[in-house]
């Protein structure tokens, strides 16, 4: 028997590649007029996000706990043309998730589409965490947006027609040393996020998992760290600036807007990234032993549970002044100081 000669093997990969398009289109969604919700759009990636839909003309509902980025996350986005409802709301306490789901059906109706993108996360040896940040990270990356998935899930499949988008992170795919929480509860999320894929889609919802690597939108200012808080800044923001490593939050957002309009199932960025995140898949072992060694290189434990965000750290820090100049101006451009 002839084996398939390259024509032959391109035509089928051009087919295949037809077929894949057309079933993207028919399942596209035009979000102008529709009402999407992005908690924590109002900085870093969820700004980013909620400027893409902006231009998409959707009607835009965004959540933060943070009152003054709420108040400037809305006035940019207005002043853009955007038909926006911003409220100062924290997603892991119920009474304010309600009192904000009330204020976007009473202001807009029913909800189209919910990206949960708010997000917390600490940098430590996990001999420096507590249960505490355990809690908080599985409270604001599992518990969170599952009831606002349930919530909004009547009227979805009602009217056999939404978007779910849940960005959860390579850290959900492969648990990197000194995040363990953050890792921990992305696991969750995406093993959420996939499950109610699969079951919803008979539904019309159609479920997007988004795992990014780091984005360099200058959040490490924002973040607290444990254990030797200097280095631990150094290495983590340093990681942040580097493109290599490192994914830029308005092209991230563009990929992100397009797999919901689409119905995609994932997406991961940098593309890089689907490597160890297949080899972790195939050689656990063999992954695990390489982020051994990494985590050998890293500051080890302190004995210090006590946290101080980035910010407070930047004078003393070891890192080289063109990387905090780079994290500092991408801080300004997304809202995170």
């Amino acid at each position: 028997m002839k084996r398939p000669g390259a024509a032959t093997l391109a035509a089928l990969i051009g087919g295949a590649w037809i077929a894949r398009e057309a079933v993207r289109h028919s399942r596209r969604m035009n979000l102008q007029e529709k009402t999407i919700i992005v908690t924590g759009g109002v900085r870093g990636l969820g700004l980013a996000i909620s400027r893409q839909l902006v231009r998409h003309g959707a009607k835009l509902a965004i959540c933060s706990r943070n009152r003054d980025q709420v108040e400037r996350a809305q006035i940019e986005l207005a002043a853009a043309g955007g038909d926006v409802l911003a409220v100062p709301c924290d997603i892991t306490k119920d009474t304010d998730v309600q009192e904000f789901l009330d204020r976007v059906h009473s202001h807009f109706g029913a909800v189209d589409a919910l990206i949960n993108n708010a997000g917390v996360i600490s940098v430590a040896p996990m001999q420096d965490n507590t249960l505490v940040d355990y809690q908080s990270a599985m409270d604001t990356h599992f518990w969170a947006p599952l009831k606002l998935t349930l919530a909004v899930l009547p009227d979805m499949k009602r009217h056999r027609r939404g978007r779910i988008v849940n960005i959860a992170s390579f850290g959900g795919l492969v648990s990197v040393p000194h995040l363990v929480p953050y890792s921990a509860s992305k696991f969750a999320l995406v093993g959420l996020s996939q499950g109610l894929r699969s079951e919803l889609l008979h539904d019309g919802v159609y479920v997007t998992t988004v795992c990014p690597g780091l984005i360099r939108t200058g959040s490490p200012r924002n973040v607290p760290f444990k254990g030797h808080r200097e280095l631990e800044y150094a290495w983590f923001t340093l990681g942040d600036v580097t493109p290599i490593i490192s994914v830029n939050p308005d092209r991230l957002a563009k990929k992100i807007v397009d797999a919901m309009v689409h119905g995609d199932a994932e997406v991961i960025a940098p593309w890089l990234f689907r490597i160890p995140a297949m080899a972790n898949a195939i050689s656990p072992t063999l992954t695990s032993g390489l982020l051994a060694m990494i985590n050998n290189l890293l500051p080890g434990p302190a004995g210090n549970t006590e946290s101080q965000p980035g910010y407070a750290l930047q004078s003393s820090s070891h890192l080289p002044a063109w990387a905090q100049k780079s994290a500092d101006a991408a801080a300004e451009k997304y809202n995170e100081l």
